[in-house]
């Protein structure tokens, strides 16, 4: 990725209803998404010049909004036709895409209903999340002390600034000691999720993977699942506890970002990248490119 600060890059941002340059594209500092986290976001990948599941990533935005009770002032097919110009006029053919909608300035305090929302689209050029060296070696991950928290304590299944407070945390706990990224649990001690990827374990033909019943059900996530049942692999979603890491032979992340991305060792137990880590590699290569 490029070592420009992002506000420092040249371009256009899409915000509220049209192109403005790059460094214009600002909010007031009592922004209500700023101190409260009325925050949506989604993150999309571009692959030769096509974005991909955009339909998936543009419904789940709205529906995020909804959940965090307000509605984007755009409709749909706006908000994907001016995604495909903005690639168009920062020239960026495979990369990262970036919707974010959020309460205004208007109103600083806990309630937000006559806050006005904005809804602003970003896209850059970007490579793989992870290292590309690293992602094919597998990367190290650190158990993380925060847990997610349980279902009745937030909207878990919008894709809001506020439920990454501790993806955050743990990530950078993470990153201090030497990992590359924290494995979350939830708050029965479950497995979840790691910071910002769903995770799957593999023994055999079978993929297992957490239930969504507490983290967001990543589309990602969900393409392998559909991929699985083309490479004749079984998919069990059920509850993993943390005692029974060492008995799986493989493990991988997915997410927009970190794509497939193999894992190496959980705390003190191995992994080997193997035959499933790159049959769904390859699977999902073709499937995004295609």
């Amino acid at each position: 990725m490029s070592s420009i600060p992002f506000d420092q890059r040249e371009g256009v941002i899409w915000l509220d209803g049209e192109f403005v340059e790059w460094s214009r594209a600002q909010l007031h500092v009592l922004t209500h998404g700023l101190h409260y986290a009325s925050t949506v976001y989604e993150g999309e990948r571009v692959y030769n010049g096509r974005i991909f599941k955009l339909r998936e990533h543009s419904e789940r935005l709205y529906r995020s909004a909804h959940l965090m009770d307000f509605a984007i002032p755009y409709e749909l097919a706006e908000l994907e036709a001016a995604s495909h110009e903005l690639l168009q006029r920062n020239k960026v053919v495979d990369g990262y895409l970036r919707p974010v909608a959020w309460r205004g300035s208007e109103m600083i305090s806990t309630s937000a209903r006559f806050n006005r929302v904005h809804l602003a689209i970003a896209c850059w050029q970007w490579p793989s999340y992870f290292d590309p060296a690293a992602r094919m070696a597998g990367i190290r991950l650190k158990t993380a002390s925060w847990r997610r928290p349980p279902p009745c304590s937030s909207p878990f299944e919008a894709k809001a600034s506020g439920h990454y407070q501790i993806a955050t945390l743990s990530k950078h706990d993470a990153e201090n000691t030497g990992y590359h990224d924290a494995l979350m649990l939830d708050w029965r001690g479950h497995v979840a999720e790691a910071t910002s990827a769903n995770v799957f374990f593999v023994k055999g033909r079978t993929l297992h993977t957490p239930l969504p019943d507490c983290f967001l059900n990543g589309i990602t996530r969900q393409t392998v699942i559909e991929l699985a049942r083309a490479l004749d692999y079984q998919v069990v979603e059920r509850t993993i506890l943390p005692t029974e890491l060492g008995d799986f032979d493989e493990c991988f992340l997915t997410g927009t970002a970190a794509e497939i991305t193999p894992v190496q060792s959980i705390d003190e137990r191995r992994y080997r990248p193997g035959g499933a880590c790159r049959d769904f590699i390859a699977a999902y290569t073709s499937t995004v490119t295609a």
